[in-house]
Protein backbone atom coordinates (compact mmCIF):
# COMPACT_ATOMS: atom_id res chain seq x y z
CA UNK A 1 0.00 0.00 0.00
CA UNK A 2 1.17 2.97 -0.75
CA UNK A 3 -0.26 6.63 -0.56
CA UNK A 4 -2.81 7.85 -2.72
CA UNK A 5 -2.21 10.59 -5.38
CA UNK A 6 -5.00 12.74 -4.69
CA UNK A 7 -5.02 16.35 -4.92
CA UNK A 8 -5.58 19.27 -2.73
CA UNK A 9 -7.65 21.98 -4.22
CA UNK A 10 -7.67 25.15 -2.07
CA UNK A 11 -11.02 27.29 -2.41
CA UNK A 12 -9.91 29.96 -0.36
CA UNK A 13 -9.59 32.51 -3.48
CA UNK A 14 -12.79 31.32 -4.22
CA UNK A 15 -14.32 32.46 -0.67
CA UNK A 16 -11.94 35.25 -0.54
CA UNK A 17 -13.31 36.87 -3.81
CA UNK A 18 -9.95 36.19 -5.51
CA UNK A 19 -9.86 37.19 -9.64
CA UNK A 20 -9.12 33.54 -11.12
CA UNK A 21 -10.10 31.72 -7.89
CA UNK A 22 -13.31 30.16 -9.56
CA UNK A 23 -11.90 28.93 -12.80
CA UNK A 24 -8.40 27.53 -11.10
CA UNK A 25 -10.48 25.64 -8.41
CA UNK A 26 -13.00 24.06 -11.39
CA UNK A 27 -10.38 23.16 -13.50
CA UNK A 28 -8.50 21.03 -10.54
CA UNK A 29 -12.22 20.20 -9.50
CA UNK A 30 -12.02 18.60 -13.25
CA UNK A 31 -9.11 17.09 -13.46
CA UNK A 32 -9.71 15.31 -10.19
CA UNK A 33 -13.00 14.48 -10.54
CA UNK A 34 -12.25 12.16 -13.99
CA UNK A 35 -9.08 11.15 -13.16
CA UNK A 36 -8.77 9.89 -9.25
CA UNK A 37 -12.66 10.65 -8.05
CA UNK A 38 -11.12 12.05 -4.68
CA UNK A 39 -9.83 14.95 -3.70
CA UNK A 40 -8.53 17.05 -0.27
CA UNK A 41 -10.16 20.12 0.05
CA UNK A 42 -8.22 23.26 2.00
CA UNK A 43 -9.02 26.89 2.99
CA UNK A 44 -12.95 26.11 3.33
CA UNK A 45 -13.10 27.98 6.53
CA UNK A 46 -14.81 25.01 8.88
CA UNK A 47 -13.45 25.65 12.19
CA UNK A 48 -11.17 22.93 13.47
CA UNK A 49 -12.80 23.16 16.61
CA UNK A 50 -16.18 22.44 15.31
CA UNK A 51 -14.45 19.06 13.59
CA UNK A 52 -13.31 18.22 16.31
CA UNK A 53 -16.46 19.04 18.72
CA UNK A 54 -18.22 16.61 16.45
CA UNK A 55 -15.59 14.22 16.94
CA UNK A 56 -16.08 14.29 20.41
CA UNK A 57 -20.10 14.17 20.40
CA UNK A 58 -19.67 10.51 18.18
CA UNK A 59 -17.26 9.43 20.80
CA UNK A 60 -19.97 10.55 23.41
CA UNK A 61 -23.03 8.99 21.18
CA UNK A 62 -21.36 5.82 21.07
CA UNK A 63 -19.91 5.56 24.71
CA UNK A 64 -23.64 5.12 26.05
CA UNK A 65 -24.89 1.96 26.82
CA UNK A 66 -26.26 0.07 24.20
CA UNK A 67 -29.99 0.02 25.44
CA UNK A 68 -29.91 4.29 25.45
CA UNK A 69 -28.85 3.70 21.81
CA UNK A 70 -31.48 1.06 20.64
CA UNK A 71 -33.99 3.27 21.37
CA UNK A 72 -33.39 5.36 18.38
CA UNK A 73 -33.03 2.51 16.13
CA UNK A 74 -33.00 3.56 12.43
CA UNK A 75 -35.86 2.58 10.52
CA UNK A 76 -37.17 3.39 6.90
CA UNK A 77 -35.97 6.58 7.11
CA UNK A 78 -32.37 5.42 8.30
CA UNK A 79 -32.52 8.16 10.41
CA UNK A 80 -31.21 6.60 13.92
CA UNK A 81 -28.78 4.43 15.37
CA UNK A 82 -27.61 1.11 13.55
CA UNK A 83 -26.50 -1.49 15.64
CA UNK A 84 -22.72 -2.94 15.01
CA UNK A 85 -22.92 -4.91 11.85
CA UNK A 86 -26.10 -3.82 10.56
CA UNK A 87 -25.09 -3.15 7.03
CA UNK A 88 -23.58 -4.90 4.48
CA UNK A 89 -22.58 -3.73 0.78
CA UNK A 90 -24.60 -5.31 -1.82
CA UNK A 91 -24.25 -2.26 -3.99
CA UNK A 92 -21.01 -2.53 -4.23
CA UNK A 93 -19.55 -3.17 -8.24
CA UNK A 94 -16.65 -4.50 -7.15
CA UNK A 95 -17.30 -6.35 -3.87
CA UNK A 96 -20.14 -9.22 -3.67
CA UNK A 97 -19.97 -10.70 -0.31
CA UNK A 98 -22.82 -10.63 2.33
CA UNK A 99 -20.67 -10.44 5.59
CA UNK A 100 -21.27 -7.21 8.00
CA UNK A 101 -19.54 -4.44 8.24
CA UNK A 102 -17.63 -3.81 11.67
CA UNK A 103 -19.07 -0.63 12.42
CA UNK A 104 -22.25 1.19 14.20
CA UNK A 105 -23.38 4.48 13.06
CA UNK A 106 -25.78 7.28 13.76
CA UNK A 107 -27.64 8.79 11.15
CA UNK A 108 -29.45 12.19 10.89
CA UNK A 109 -30.95 14.17 8.11
CA UNK A 110 -31.76 17.23 7.83
CA UNK A 111 -33.99 18.69 10.90
CA UNK A 112 -37.40 19.43 9.82
CA UNK A 113 -40.05 20.90 11.88
CA UNK A 114 -42.84 18.46 13.43
CA UNK A 115 -45.46 20.70 11.10
CA UNK A 116 -43.15 20.90 7.62
CA UNK A 117 -45.75 18.99 5.18
CA UNK A 118 -43.16 16.60 3.76
CA UNK A 119 -43.31 15.08 7.87
CA UNK A 120 -46.80 15.52 8.02
CA UNK A 121 -47.33 13.72 4.86
CA UNK A 122 -44.92 11.14 6.17
CA UNK A 123 -42.81 11.49 2.68
CA UNK A 124 -39.92 9.13 2.73
CA UNK A 125 -36.23 10.43 3.51
CA UNK A 126 -37.73 13.54 4.94
CA UNK A 127 -38.81 12.85 8.52
CA UNK A 128 -37.99 14.09 11.93
CA UNK A 129 -34.74 12.94 13.11
CA UNK A 130 -34.38 11.17 16.74
CA UNK A 131 -32.41 12.74 19.51
CA UNK A 132 -30.93 11.44 22.40
CA UNK A 133 -32.66 13.18 25.54
CA UNK A 134 -30.69 16.70 26.68
CA UNK A 135 -30.18 15.36 29.87
CA UNK A 136 -28.49 12.27 28.58
CA UNK A 137 -25.53 14.17 26.07
CA UNK A 138 -26.47 17.67 27.20
CA UNK A 139 -25.10 19.99 24.12
CA UNK A 140 -24.91 16.78 21.33
CA UNK A 141 -28.21 17.83 18.99
CA UNK A 142 -26.93 21.76 18.85
CA UNK A 143 -22.99 20.49 18.00
CA UNK A 144 -24.19 18.55 15.51
CA UNK A 145 -26.72 20.67 13.68
CA UNK A 146 -24.10 23.28 13.84
CA UNK A 147 -21.76 21.08 12.05
CA UNK A 148 -23.87 20.29 9.55
CA UNK A 149 -25.25 23.77 8.63
CA UNK A 150 -21.27 24.39 8.04
CA UNK A 151 -20.95 21.57 5.94
CA UNK A 152 -23.90 22.28 3.91
CA UNK A 153 -22.43 25.72 3.57
CA UNK A 154 -19.32 24.17 2.08
CA UNK A 155 -20.82 22.06 -0.02
CA UNK A 156 -23.06 24.99 -1.82
CA UNK A 157 -19.94 26.48 -2.54
CA UNK A 158 -18.64 23.46 -4.47
CA UNK A 159 -21.82 23.16 -6.45
CA UNK A 160 -21.25 25.94 -9.18
CA UNK A 161 -17.67 24.95 -8.89
CA UNK A 162 -18.79 21.69 -10.02
CA UNK A 163 -20.56 23.64 -13.04
CA UNK A 164 -18.01 25.30 -14.23
CA UNK A 165 -15.92 21.79 -14.09
CA UNK A 166 -18.41 20.22 -16.46
CA UNK A 167 -18.57 23.51 -19.07
CA UNK A 168 -21.68 24.58 -17.38
CA UNK A 169 -23.23 27.90 -15.69
CA UNK A 170 -22.15 28.89 -12.80
CA UNK A 171 -26.16 28.79 -11.88
CA UNK A 172 -27.17 25.35 -13.57
CA UNK A 173 -27.68 23.55 -10.47
CA UNK A 174 -29.26 26.26 -8.99
CA UNK A 175 -32.84 24.56 -9.00
CA UNK A 176 -31.27 21.32 -8.85
CA UNK A 177 -30.09 22.23 -5.20
CA UNK A 178 -32.50 24.94 -3.36
CA UNK A 179 -33.32 22.39 -1.30
CA UNK A 180 -30.78 19.84 -1.06
CA UNK A 181 -30.86 16.48 0.50
CA UNK A 182 -28.12 15.22 3.01
CA UNK A 183 -27.38 13.05 5.49
CA UNK A 184 -24.74 12.89 7.87
CA UNK A 185 -23.14 9.98 9.59
CA UNK A 186 -21.47 9.51 12.91
CA UNK A 187 -19.79 6.33 12.95
CA UNK A 188 -17.61 4.17 14.91
CA UNK A 189 -15.18 1.42 13.84
CA UNK A 190 -13.89 -1.03 16.62
CA UNK A 191 -10.52 -2.08 16.52
CA UNK A 192 -9.87 -5.29 15.14
CA UNK A 193 -6.40 -7.14 14.48
CA UNK A 194 -7.36 -9.39 12.46
CA UNK A 195 -9.94 -9.67 9.64
CA UNK A 196 -10.36 -12.58 7.21
CA UNK A 197 -10.22 -12.28 3.53
CA UNK A 198 -13.76 -10.88 3.15
CA UNK A 199 -14.25 -9.04 6.05
CA UNK A 200 -13.96 -5.31 6.62
CA UNK A 201 -14.42 -2.26 8.64
CA UNK A 202 -16.25 -1.06 5.60
CA UNK A 203 -16.22 -3.36 2.45
CA UNK A 204 -15.21 -2.10 -0.94
CA UNK A 205 -18.22 0.40 -1.77
CA UNK A 206 -19.01 3.63 -3.88
CA UNK A 207 -21.29 6.12 -1.78
CA UNK A 208 -24.43 6.87 -3.29
CA UNK A 209 -23.97 10.70 -2.63
CA UNK A 210 -23.60 13.13 -5.44
CA UNK A 211 -20.51 14.17 -3.21
CA UNK A 212 -19.72 13.24 -0.35
CA UNK A 213 -17.19 15.54 2.11
CA UNK A 214 -14.97 13.35 5.30
CA UNK A 215 -13.26 15.35 7.88
CA UNK A 216 -9.57 13.94 8.42
CA UNK A 217 -8.61 11.98 11.09
CA UNK A 218 -5.40 10.80 12.56
CA UNK A 219 -6.08 7.09 12.72
CA UNK A 220 -5.73 5.69 9.73
CA UNK A 221 -7.86 2.81 7.68
CA UNK A 222 -8.94 4.84 4.46
CA UNK A 223 -7.95 3.29 1.32
CA UNK A 224 -9.24 3.98 -2.34
CA UNK A 225 -9.21 2.17 -5.37
CA UNK A 226 -7.47 4.05 -8.48
CA UNK A 227 -8.82 3.39 -12.16
CA UNK A 228 -5.79 1.17 -12.57
CA UNK A 229 -7.18 -1.32 -10.07
CA UNK A 230 -3.98 -0.66 -7.20
CA UNK A 231 -5.49 0.08 -3.52
CA UNK A 232 -3.39 2.88 -1.79
CA UNK A 233 -4.00 4.64 1.16
CA UNK A 234 -5.84 7.53 1.76
CA UNK A 235 -3.90 9.94 4.20
CA UNK A 236 -5.25 12.59 6.53
CA UNK A 237 -4.24 16.44 5.57
CA UNK A 238 -4.25 18.69 8.46
CA UNK A 239 -7.42 21.07 8.05
CA UNK A 240 -8.56 19.38 4.88
CA UNK A 241 -11.88 17.42 4.58
CA UNK A 242 -11.34 14.58 1.55
CA UNK A 243 -14.15 14.60 -0.93
CA UNK A 244 -15.38 12.02 -3.47
CA UNK A 245 -17.99 11.79 -6.51
CA UNK A 246 -20.60 9.26 -5.25
CA UNK A 247 -23.00 7.13 -7.60
CA UNK A 248 -25.47 10.33 -8.40
CA UNK A 249 -22.41 12.48 -9.40
CA UNK A 250 -21.48 9.73 -11.45
CA UNK A 251 -24.41 9.01 -13.27
CA UNK A 252 -25.55 12.45 -13.73
CA UNK A 253 -22.05 13.24 -15.60
CA UNK A 254 -22.21 10.19 -17.59
CA UNK A 255 -19.75 8.61 -15.96
CA UNK A 256 -17.11 11.56 -16.69
CA UNK A 257 -16.71 12.11 -12.84
CA UNK A 258 -15.58 8.70 -11.26
CA UNK A 259 -17.56 7.53 -8.72
CA UNK A 260 -14.47 5.62 -7.00
CA UNK A 261 -14.78 2.51 -4.74
CA UNK A 262 -12.87 2.94 -1.19
CA UNK A 263 -13.17 0.56 2.18
CA UNK A 264 -12.00 1.09 5.76
CA UNK A 265 -10.11 -1.59 7.51
CA UNK A 266 -9.28 -0.65 11.22
CA UNK A 267 -6.27 -2.41 12.33
CA UNK A 268 -4.68 0.74 14.12
CA UNK A 269 -5.24 -0.38 17.66
CA UNK A 270 -7.85 2.51 18.78
CA UNK A 271 -11.19 2.46 17.45
CA UNK A 272 -11.58 5.11 14.87
CA UNK A 273 -14.24 7.63 13.99
CA UNK A 274 -15.97 9.01 10.96
CA UNK A 275 -18.10 11.81 10.44
CA UNK A 276 -18.78 11.55 5.94
CA UNK A 277 -21.58 14.13 5.00
CA UNK A 278 -23.25 12.91 2.54
CA UNK A 279 -24.68 15.73 0.10
CA UNK A 280 -27.53 15.62 -2.95
CA UNK A 281 -30.10 17.55 -4.72
CA UNK A 282 -33.42 18.20 -4.06
CA UNK A 283 -35.29 14.93 -3.28
CA UNK A 284 -37.05 15.12 -6.38
CA UNK A 285 -35.26 16.52 -8.86
CA UNK A 286 -34.80 14.49 -12.10
CA UNK A 287 -31.13 14.02 -12.73
CA UNK A 288 -31.11 13.85 -16.07
CA UNK A 289 -27.83 13.39 -18.32
CA UNK A 290 -26.07 16.49 -18.24
CA UNK A 291 -25.86 18.19 -21.88
CA UNK A 292 -22.36 18.78 -21.81
CA UNK A 293 -21.21 15.01 -20.73
CA UNK A 294 -23.56 13.41 -23.53
CA UNK A 295 -23.64 13.80 -27.45
CA UNK A 296 -24.04 12.02 -30.80
CA UNK A 297 -21.22 9.50 -30.31
CA UNK A 298 -21.50 9.45 -26.29
CA UNK A 299 -25.66 8.72 -25.81
CA UNK A 300 -26.71 8.37 -21.65
CA UNK A 301 -25.61 5.56 -20.34
CA UNK A 302 -27.73 5.69 -17.23
CA UNK A 303 -31.55 6.09 -17.14
CA UNK A 304 -32.82 9.49 -15.30
CA UNK A 305 -33.66 9.18 -11.94
CA UNK A 306 -34.36 10.99 -8.52
CA UNK A 307 -32.82 11.04 -4.96
CA UNK A 308 -35.71 9.34 -3.75
CA UNK A 309 -36.02 6.66 -6.47
CA UNK A 310 -32.20 5.44 -6.35
CA UNK A 311 -32.17 5.91 -2.14
CA UNK A 312 -35.42 3.35 -1.98
CA UNK A 313 -33.17 0.81 -3.72
CA UNK A 314 -29.97 1.60 -2.52
CA UNK A 315 -31.04 1.71 1.52
CA UNK A 316 -33.27 -1.59 0.78
CA UNK A 317 -29.89 -3.42 -0.64
CA UNK A 318 -27.29 -2.29 2.37
CA UNK A 319 -29.21 -1.84 5.37
CA UNK A 320 -31.57 -4.12 6.96
CA UNK A 321 -33.28 -1.95 8.79
CA UNK A 322 -34.81 0.43 6.16
CA UNK A 323 -35.89 -3.04 4.26
CA UNK A 324 -37.57 -4.43 7.24
CA UNK A 325 -39.69 -1.24 7.96
CA UNK A 326 -40.23 0.07 4.37
CA UNK A 327 -44.00 -0.82 4.26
Amino acid sequence: MSAAPIPIIDIGPVLRGEPGGPERAAAELSDACRNVGFYYLKGHGVPRALVDAVFAEARRFHAQPLEAKLDLRAGANNVGYMPYGGSVSRASRIYHGDRPNRNEAFFLKRDLPHDHPDVLAGKRFRPLNQWPEEAALPGFRSTVLAYADAMERVAMELVPLYARALDLAPDHFDEAFDDPQFTLRLTRYAAHEHFDEDEFSLAPHTDSSFMTLLATTDVPGLSIRLPSGEWVDAPSEPDCFIVNIGDLGHRWTNGRFLSTPHRVLNRSGRERYAIPFFFDCNIDYEMVCLPTCCGPDDPPKFPPTTYMDYMLWFTGVNYAHARENAA
